[in-house]
């Protein structure tokens, strides 16, 4: 593959809902552009994008992948991104790393809910979009319901189709052009006269063009008014005008059929023609902490800012980072910064890659996108740039996660390796995150679902360590309610010196959050102040396993306030038991409760399901603390136990028929009501007694 210059490249990402049609886009894409000589399929596990095994198996994109394709003199960077809600960080990466988004939406089910999280994407990094109506040819195919389904679901945004479809569902057959006044038919490379019984709807199609093009300029808007009509070339630029400022929210919309390659010819021109060159792209500097948006035009003489959003590993090919060059260029065998992580890197080859295939290049001007492999520091959310002049992109930021496993290695020998091998695909995936939880004393894995954690499972299985899973248990806390306290002597004679310790000891409950506090209260040196602090050290072991279910014990105060020792037997370890007992028995007699975590949810669902969601979140033990209505679609916000919500993902899955999704996050804590209490605390007891 040949250099491309800035003003010859153009990015893309396709995203879409789950089986919306992207892959086999991608496909028509690279067959029309002569890089591959057959169209792929997903049934036939071929195709170029989903080449990795887990793909294959399970039939869905899994990861973004890099597909460039040349034409006419261009590259276009098409990103394939997953459709699948686990995986949306990969589909926030591939946004910010482009500079046009293309919402693939099909022709039967409309705008779903992967469309409408890869929509909000592009509008929190401000990129321009483009609709495409795919799968054409499929049975109650329909382009118009497809686009009023945008319009609900969008209602800020303006839809205005540049192709219409010729035929319906297995009759479509082209399309015709708006903009060239011509018909395309099958892939779309040569064109036609448009058939007769389609000229009135082309010339009202035309006009909705011809007006939303006009508001490219005052000059435009002066002539449309006096002249009722625009020239095709004043069309063409002013569409291309408001399509690229993202302010306007204005989509172009196309026809498609990527399975059988129709109309693809016009999508490869509309990404030249709607979406801006790359020196132009928006991003964000973080420098002390701040974040500065940062606007082009870009060169290759700026300072560096490559942008590695995403890696991937493999244990035969080791890390590759994919990155996109915002400012700057860069050239193979040289030495970069990563300015995120404080290391040189040696580069070796710049690749480009079109899926698993590495295509090596002499340079990477400004603007493109490209990979490197075999580094030694760098991961996702990384910048390289040039010591001499540091820059740094602002890393992306993601949703907090949603499902959580426990985990333990497959065999003693692997324990030793889980934890590289853990931070590592943590590390590539910023959407998983792996944890001790020092409450339950598990090793925790929280990613954004089921599948996005089985498929993290088997990559750390791939890299060299089986781990084993199970549901991770809730977090609770225990503390008390009233004030209480105890006396407790600790003796103990063993024939030479024993022991001997007395403490007594009140506890005084304190404000939800306000911690643990030790104070010394002691009159007239009834306890030496070495013995108080052995007192308290005891005290701190015991809030780590509280006495009424072994969680830790929070939002205390103890006191110790009298006591006794003896001039020969009193020693550290004496005080430090007797202060254990005696914050074990306080504790017992002043109304201890469980406390349980909390979590804030927000559940977006269609309309029809409202009433499930409702009569589902009394069953949690949830309260509602609002409803609205966004873009069509009902949103719930309620808090909830998270006892009630650790596979909560599955159900609404369930419930929605996969259409509706929720974001969760910590609250607070609160008491556990008795009766549920209980049954915590006695399988806490059997637990305990089976591990003795």
């Amino acid at each position: 593959m040949k250099v491309y210059t800035t003003d010859k490249l153009r990015n893309v990402a396709l995203v879409g809902h789950q089986g919306s049609g992207k892959t086999s886009l991608v496909e028509a894409l690279l067959f029309n552009t002569g890089a591959t000589n057959r169209l792929g399929s997903v049934g036939e596990k071929n195709t170029v994008s989903d080449f990795d095994d887990d793909e294959k198996q399970r039939g869905i994109s899994i990861n973004t992948s890099l597909v460039p394709c040349e034409y006419n003199g261009y590259k276009i960077n098409v990103l394939d991104t997953p459709g699948f809600t686990d995986f949306q960080g990969e589909v926030k990466n591939a946004i910010y790393a482009v500079d046009a988004v293309a919402a693939v939406v099909d022709s039967v089910a409309g705008a779903e809910v992967g469309t409408e999280l890869a929509w909000g994407f592009a509008h929190e990094f401000n990129r321009p979009l483009i609709a495409i109506v795919t799968k054409m040819d499929r049975e109650n195919a329909n382009y118009a319901n497809a686009i009023q389904s945008l319009r609900s679901r969008f209602s800020g945004y303006r839809f205005v189709p540049v192709t219409l479809p010729i035929g319906q569902e297995h009759a479509f057959k082209g399309v015709v052009n708006i903009l060239t006044q011509k018909a395309y038919l099958e892939s779309g490379q040569k064109a036609s006269e448009i058939p007769a019984d389609m000229a009135d709807a082309v010339e009202e199609a035309r006009m909705v063009l011809v007006e939303a093009a006009a508001e490219a300029d005052d000059a435009l808007i002066e002539k449309y008014f006096d002249q009722g009509d625009l020239s095709p070339e004043e069309v063409a630029e002013g569409l291309r005008k408001v399509v690229m400022d993202p302010e306007r929210r204005t989509v172009p919309v196309f026809a498609v059929s990527g399975a059988h390659n129709i109309a693809v010819a016009t999508l490869l021109e509309a990404f030249v023609n709607f979406v801006n060159t790359p020196d132009h792209g928006t991003f964000a500097l973080l420098k002390d902490e701040e974040v500065t948006p940062v606007a082009g035009p870009h060169t290759d003489d700026g300072p560096l800012a490559a942008y590695v959003f995403k890696s991937s590993t493999d244990k035969f090919v080791g890390t590759v980072n994919y990155l996109r060059i915002f400012s700057g260029s860069m050239n193979p065998d040289s030495r970069y910064y990563n300015v995120t992580r404080d290391n040189e890197e040696r580069v070796g080859s710049l690749l480009v890659l079109r899926g698993k295939e590495q295509i090596t290049v002499d340079k990477l001007h400004v603007g493109d996108i490209g990979a490197v492999a075999k580094l030694s520091h760098t991961t996702t959310g990384n910048t390289l740039t040039l010591k001499a002049n540091p820059v740094q992109v602002a890393p992306v930021k993601f949703p907090a996660p949603l499902y959580g496993v426990a985990l333990t290695p497959a065999t003693q020998a692997e324990g030793a390796k889980m934890g590289p091998i853990l931070t590592s695909i943590c590390e590539a995936d910023p959407t998983l995150k792996w944890r001790q939880d020092f409450s339950t004393k598990e090793t925790i894995l929280e990613g954004m679902g089921e599948v996005h954690i089985n498929v993290a499972i088997k990559r750390a299985e791939q890299l060299g360590v089986g781990l084993l899973t199970a549901l991770p248990k809730v977090p609770y806390l225990e503390t008390i309610t009233k004030t209480a306290s105890a006396v407790y002597r600790h003796k103990k004679q063993t024939g030479g010196a024993g022991q001997f310790a007395e403490v007594h000891l009140r506890i005084d409950p304190r404000e939800r959050g306000a911690g643990f506090e030790f104070a010394s209260e002691i009159v007239g040196g009834s306890i030496s102040q070495p013995f108080v602090a052995s007192t308290e050290k005891g005290v701190r072991q015991t809030l780590e396993s509280g006495p009424v279910a072994g969680y830790p014990v929070v939002d205390v105060r103890a006191a110790v306030y009298d006591g006794k020792e003896h001039p020969v037997d009193s020693k550290d370890i004496a005080f430090q038991i007797a202060g254990r007992g005696a914050f074990r028995e306080a504790v017992l007699e002043a109304g201890p409760v469980l406390l349980e975590p909390i979590m804030s949810v927000r559940v977006i669902v269609p309309e029809d399901n409202m009433g499930d969601i409702m009569s589902d979140m009394n069953t949690r033990r949830g309260r509602v603390q609002g409803m609205d209505t966004e873009g069509g679609r009902s949103v719930v916000t309620a808090l909830v136990p998270q006892a009630e919500m650790q596979r909560y993902g599955n159900d609404l899955r369930s419930m929605t028929g996969g259409r509706g999704i929720y974001e969760m996050s910590f609250d607070h804590y609160e008491p556990v009501p008795t009766h549920i209490a209980q049954a915590i605390i006695d399988a806490a007891k059997k637990d305990r007694e089976e591990e003795e």
